[in-house]
């Protein structure tokens, strides 16, 4: 069976490495460009020696051009920075192909709340009415039918997924909600920076990009579309001396009567249908280790009766589930396939 092409722009950074990684083994799909602007003419294998001895192994990187891609793709994953996404999307779909972007640029409903955050204008505002955000979970039937994916940032899925439950059954009072977030290094991207070099994370811990990260309204937008109100929550991240994962602790105000056995129903019921999501067993709390390389989100569960409080654990790799892994699901909905195609786990990570 001849595979369905597709292409990646941005393949250099850690989601394009971690895209590589699952298109290596994708039995119905085909990467047949890679761009890079710098090392456009190299050998895919020469970047990645993971690759050598797949059908990925003598793929030839690129230069980022959109009508070549046009013409050689029916699918394209967009892994460059916001801002420099929306123009090439705006292309892409003028010349009739379906896009999945993992930059912000998208992820906004209101344009002017893009502006706010990203201190950019936003130069196709036309498009963010049509985009799907991809959260799977939520929007599977319009992510089938989409031709412009907004995939989520990573924070924002871990968050999301362990708030949507608890939010969409009245457990919890939406005025009160805080989200403590940590993430590995990787996180922050691959261009090289004083603040993840190995010697200023390794055996440290810090916050960052308090009240300011701009995952803070993706967070609000979409646990607001889920509680039918607007929403303000305070979100914090901290970065891990490690190199890839999330674990979200997030704590919220239990409306009465809730007890721990309450809220785990409430949970399994709700993913009873979303293999991806693991809801624990009480007593055991998620670790990132157990989900790295995979589309897991694993959620603990702790009732505090001193407090009223409920305490959410959540679990991901920020770069497949939170990114990369996400974005493919997405393209194996829009283009026919089953979400979970290539998305088992892989025999080999870099």
């Amino acid at each position: 069976m001849s595979r369905i092409p597709v292409g990646l722009v941005g393949v250099t950074g850690y989601t394009g490495m971690e895209l590589a990684r699952l298109l290596a083994v994708h039995p119905s799909l085909e990467l047949v460009r890679a761009t890079s602007r710098t090392d456009a003419g190299k050998p895919l294998s020469e970047i990645y020696p993971f690759v050598q001895g797949t059908r990925l192994g003598k793929l030839v990187l690129t230069e980022p051009d959109p009508k070549d891609l046009a013409e050689s793709c029916q699918l394209v994953f967009l892994a460059v920075p916001h801002g420099a996404a929306m123009d090439t999307a705006a292309e892409l779909l003028a010349a009739g192909l379906r896009v999945v972007d993992l930059s912000a640029d998208f992820r906004l409903r209101d344009p002017s709340v893009y502006a706010q955050w990203y201190a950019l204008q936003h130069r196709h505002p036309a498009l963010i009415d049509e985009a799907v955000y991809g959260l799977p979970e939520r929007y599977a039937d319009k992510i089938a039918k989409a031709r412009l994916i907004a995939n989520p940032g990573c924070y924002p899925t871990s968050v999301i997924l362990g708030l949507w439950p608890a939010l969409a059954a009245g457990l919890i009072d939406p005025e009160d909600i805080v989200c403590d977030s940590k993430s590995g290094a990787s996180g922050a991207g691959r261009k090289p920076g004083t603040a993840t070099l190995f010697c200023e994370i390794h055996d440290s811990f810090r916050a960052y990009s308090l009240a300011k990260h701009r995952h803070t309204p993706e967070i609000e937008q979409e646990l607001g579309f889920v509680a039918g109100r607007d929403m303000t929550v305070s979100f914090n991240p901290h970065i891990l001396p490690i190199d890839r994962g999330i674990l979200s602790t997030i704590y919220a105000k239990l409306k009465g009567g809730v007890t721990q056995e309450g809220v785990r129903g409430v949970y399994e019921r709700h993913y009873a249908d979303h293999g991806w999501v693991r809801v624990l067993p009480s007593g055991k709390l998620p670790e990132t280790r157990f989900v790295r390389g995979t589309m897991f989100c694993d959620i603990g569960l702790v009732v505090d009766p001193r407090t009223d409080r409920l305490i959410i654990c959540s679990a991901i790799d920020n770069v497949c589930r939170g990114a990369s892994g996400q974005a493919l699901a997405c393209a194996n909905l829009m283009l026919g396939l089953d979400m979970g195609e290539g998305l088992a786990l892989s025999p080999f990570m870099p």
